[in-house]
């Protein structure tokens, strides 16, 4: 009588786990993709530093997602140098919980997470 509570205590136990370590990678991920962008010079060039930076560390972490969305705010490239200005990477994936199991429990979980880095106010920008 026990064992099916125990058994689905794991469960849950497991799918709490797995969420815990999806978030974090992906809130790292974000990091990693708005320090990747606001290192480069133009807003493609950002955009495409920041999805490899972001795929990289969600590998890096072990983290498999079934969908993974990166989003660049590259709007701070058009402003004139002296400004102050920032570019923004969020981060979004989709976990997946489907293969625990258990009853109720969703088959996935999205995951998102936004991270703002600063643009060199000197720095020449394209």
């Amino acid at each position: 009588m026990i064992a099916p509570a125990i058994i689905a205590l794991l469960g849950l136990m497991v799918a709490f786990g797995r969420v815990t370590d999806a978030d974090g990678a992906v809130d790292a991920a974000a990091h990693a993709a708005a320090r990747a962008a606001s290192l480069e010079r133009d807003a493609t060039s950002a955009q495409t530093q920041a999805r490899a930076a972001a795929d990289d560390s969600l590998s890096g972490d072990g983290v498999t997602c079934q969908s993974t969305d990166v989003t660049v705010d590259t709007s701070g490239y058009s402003l004139d140098v002296g400004q102050a200005a920032t570019v923004s990477a969020t981060v979004s994936c989709t976990a997946r919980l489907s293969d625990i199991g258990l009853p109720g429990l969703p088959g996935a979980k999205t995951l998102t997470a936004t991270f703002t880095s600063p643009i060199d106010t000197y720095r020449g920008r394209q």
